[in-house]
């Protein structure tokens, strides 16, 4: 009786370990799958690519500006003209200045756009993870709760929705006190205008996630809101979490770029694309390289994002994103 009790006893255990290693390998042939698909769309590696290395610039922008001698604070009167423009060739271009330096002080032009990608990737990036905290959380109350709850937050929705957004961001960042951080000002003023579509989509998914059998089983057994919120519903949001983060990244950068191009973004001398192009649109017509290099900065970091952005989502819905581009291929033979 005691060796079938023991048998009893052990073949559970061992089930259960047979359980949790099979789940691990389905784990791990999903992770392979997804990067298999994902490395099949070549458009969005190279945008994988190049977000990584644009973030590799900006976290080493002192080091790379410090090695190559160049500031973006330091002014070179004696490489303008007499009208303020740069006095060489296509804006100042040489050895010393790779990039030409800027109209009216000389900073060396490399150095601000290198520098500039420090503040476009920790707004754009601080702005995305507000909007998906905020988005996420009301989205999942309001879809899980309904009723009353369901109610306000689709009302807030509405009315955000409702609303010029960039309106209220200048007339945010023009009110704010001086004293305030400016930056941690447009990342809260950006991700706080921009958690709307996120919401939504997490609404929509947790009302047809909260029907399932596994949530209606964690409710039986007594678990609370909060567990089956964040341990049960929000594991299966993930990817479309991150897919929904990864697209939002360059709308934020746009945002900053904005804000700064109509003078209410990041105050002076802090190097910023949106600045730069905000000034080098009035020296157009005497200097447009000043206009092309920040311009080709702004333009390159959110095509890298939305392509991997978009690469990312077809691979983690093949029978959605992917099988529509194909289709898209088949009609275009």
């Amino acid at each position: 009786m005691s060796l079938d009790r023991s048998d009893e006893l052990v073949a559970p255990t061992s089930s259960a370990a047979f359980g949790a290693v099979a789940d691990s390998a389905v784990a791990a042939v999903g992770r392979v799958s997804l990067w298999r698909r994902l490395a099949r769309d070549r458009f969005a590696l190279v945008g994988a690519v190049v977000a990584v290395a644009y973030a590799l610039v900006a976290l080493a922008a002192p080091l790379i500006t410090r090695a190559l001698g160049v500031d973006p604070y330091t002014y070179d009167l004696d490489a303008l003209g007499p009208t303020g423009a740069p006095a060489g060739p296509l804006g100042g271009i040489s050895a010393e200045h790779w990039f030409g330096v800027e109209p009216l002080t000389g900073r060396d032009l490399f150095a601000i756009v290198v520098m500039g990608s420090r503040t476009s990737l920790l707004v754009g990036l601080g702005a995305t993870v507000v909007s998906m905290l905020v988005g996420t959380v009301l989205g999942l109350v309001a879809g899980y709760f309904g009723g009353w709850v369901d109610w306000v937050v689709a009302r807030l929705v509405d009315v955000l929705i409702g609303l010029p957004a960039l309106v209220f961001m200048i007339a945010v960042g023009a009110v704010a006190p001086e004293w305030f951080p400016r930056l941690l000002l447009l990342v809260l003023v950006i991700g706080l205008f921009g958690w709307s579509s996120i919401a939504r989509v997490v609404r929509g998914q947790v009302m047809a996630l909260r029907a399932s059998g596994f949530v209606r089983a964690s409710q039986a057994l007594g678990a609370s809101h909060a567990h089956v919120l964040f341990r049960q519903v929000l594991p299966n949001l993930a990817s479309t979490v991150v897919v929904f983060a990864t697209i939002s990244i360059p709308g934020a950068i746009g945002s900053e770029a904005a804000l700064s191009f109509l003078g209410v973004g990041v105050p002076p001398p802090t190097p910023s694309w949106g600045r730069s192009i905000g000034d080098a649109v009035t020296w157009f017509s005497v200097d447009p390289v000043y206009l092309l290099f920040p311009g080709l900065a702004l333009f390159g970091v959110t095509l890298a994002f939305n392509a991997f952005g978009d690469g990312l989502r077809d691979a983690l819905d093949p029978r959605g994103g992917g099988s529509k581009r194909r289709r898209r291929r088949g009609g275009a033979r």
